[in-house]
């Protein structure tokens, strides 16, 4: 597997507005709300995508219903690392696959273009492995030719 970079840290919170007291009120963080919960920025320095991310919608983006499954640990946050294009993360998925992990899903494309394979930790962390089409210059996706 070829990371790229770090492509997001997001805080898992179930206390949304509390979470952005803490994160955008006390600590002057600059994310904004993107109309369903979700807030995020490209600003924070030494990031290139800080989200406060509703549990409800992780539930949904891992398991496709707005619930934590009761038998899973908790997530307390996220973080993806970015690789090539959307065809390294499926192989990704699968060496991560091979050395013993679970995935809770495969590589999808999401319906904002990032392509995107997780696995939950024991610990409570999102793992995801990505491509998002958006953080990467065009000429680093062009190969010769």
């Amino acid at each position: 597997m070829d990371v790229l970079f770090l492509t997001s840290v997001a805080v898992v919170v179930a206390d949304p507005p509390l979470s952005r007291k803490l994160f955008i009120e006390a600590l002057g963080l600059p994310p904004e709300g993107e109309g369903n919960g979700y807030y995020s920025s490209g600003s924070v320095p030494g990031s290139k995508h800080f989200g406060l991310w509703p549990l409800s919608q992780a539930a949904e983006a891992c398991f496709g219903t707005a619930q934590w499954p009761a038998d899973r640990v908790v997530p307390q946050a996220s973080i993806e690392f970015e690789v090539a294009n959307a065809e390294a993360v499926t192989v990704a998925g699968a060496e991560l696959q091979r050395a013993g992990f679970e995935l809770v899903h495969q590589a999808r494309t999401e319906p904002w273009g990032q392509t995107v394979a997780r696995l939950l930790t024991a610990d409570g962390l999102i793992v995801g492995i990505s491509y998002a089409p958006s953080l990467h210059d065009v000429q680093d996706d062009q190969s010769p030719g």
